[in-house]
């Protein structure tokens, strides 16, 4: 691997600290108690800032993958809401919104709407859990098992703790039999040297951006999630599935993305 590919991260952390450090300052002076959460505090102003290229980045990919979402869609780590723009309104009845970071709620909410979701009408759920909390989103959701059609993970799954638990759990309890997971995700290269470097600078990336992982193998995780048969076998979660890459993405890339789209079985 080069070693420009390899200290690329450098480039993001400079332009990452560029817009945020000042602001994250100013908010923990006017609020003390925020340095015990200074990372998500910094996120925050960062993907304030490079959220909307970031979007324009995967666009081609998330316009081919989030128009399959049907019925109830949960996003998760739904960010400033990019999400709704892909989203079919004649095939989505209810947009929820999973975001613990209440200062990004005013910006999923405009945007939302402007993709024709809206709280009056109960087809826009804002929630401000993590994507652990299971059974609050179930309880928030009408406290029914398997409320949601459709799961779907734009960049998020990254920054999760134990999202390999965090995704079963979700799959298990929330999606209903046939319903769909549908993501987006920066993930571990299956190059080894690539991988090296992911895992080298993980640790330091982790600091600055609110736990954000370059070595989770996402796609692995998901394609080989099992469930348990009525007879107590161990058997995969889908009936079907499919993972892909990003069109023409260089090899060696410490962000290294791939989509996925799986079917629960019934």
């Amino acid at each position: 691997m080069k070693l420009s590919a390899a200290f690329a991260l450098f480039i993001d952390l400079r332009a990452a600290v560029r817009v945020a450090f000042w602001p994250t300052l100013k908010d923990v002076f006017h609020n003390p108690t925020l340095i015990f959460h200074i990372s998500r505090t910094f996120m925050s102003h960062v993907w304030a800032a490079f959220a909307a290229p970031t979007d324009e980045n995967g666009r081609a990919v998330k316009r081919g993958l989030l128009p399959n979402a049907t019925g109830v869609v949960l996003d998760i780590g739904a960010g400033l809401g990019h999400t709704a723009q892909y989203l079919d309104r004649d095939k989505v009845t209810t947009y929820v919104a999973l975001e613990p970071n209440t200062k990004m709620h005013a910006h999923i909410r405009q945007t939302a709407e402007s993709a024709g979701f809206l709280e009056s009408d109960g087809s826009l759920v804002i929630l401000s859990f993590g994507a652990e909390d299971t059974m609050q989103i179930v309880e928030a959701l009408g406290g029914r098992p398997h409320p949601v059609d459709t799961i779907i993970s734009v960049l998020t799954l990254c920054s999760i703790p134990s999202p390999e638990h965090v995704m079963t759990s979700l799959v298990r309890d929330v999606l209903k039999p046939g319903g769909q997971v549908l993501f987006y995700e920066h993930v571990l290269s299956p190059r080894a040297d690539v991988a090296w470097w992911q895992r080298f600078w993980t640790p330091l990336w982790r600091v600055f951006l609110d736990g954000c992982r370059l070595d989770c193998p996402t796609h692995v995780h998901i394609s080989e999630m099992k469930s348990i048969a009525p007879n107590g076998e161990e058997v995969s979660m889908w009936a079907e599935g499919n993972t892909w890459g990003k069109p023409d993405e260089p090899e060696e890339n410490l962000w290294w993305h791939q989509a996925g789209q799986f079917k629960k079985h019934e």
